[in-house]
């Protein structure tokens, strides 16, 4: 019986609710922690999670193997032309072409 896979997407850093604004330590470290809990009750950028209700699933990284591949220069102009990351970019086409061949059977 196959894994079962999962994807993962990440958020881009426009994409991403983070302040621009650097955390104040000293300030942190002299808060109490229930006045962390008041405010992060607050926070509209804290995630509201109901643990109890959630289905946790523990999910094992795929390992990577070591490959030397050689590629029609275009292709990989292409991949790097769109950033940091263009190996696992690769990865993830190569991963939707096998399992659109796998449901094809």
């Amino acid at each position: 019986m196959p894994k079962k896979r999962t994807t993962r997407a990440f958020l881009t850093r426009a994409e991403s609710t983070k302040p621009a604004a650097s955390t104040d330590w000293n300030k942190l470290r002299s808060l109490s922690d229930e006045q962390i809990r008041a405010r992060r009750a607050g926070d509209p950028n804290f995630p509201r999670i109901d643990w109890k209700s959630v289905d946790v699933e523990l999910v094992e990284p795929i390992s990577k193997t070591h490959v030397s591949i050689r590629l029609d220069s275009d292709i990989v102009d292409f991949f790097k032309s769109k950033g940091k990351g263009y190996q696992t970019r690769i990865n993830q086409v190569l991963r939707s072409y096998v399992d659109h061949e796998e449901k094809a059977g």
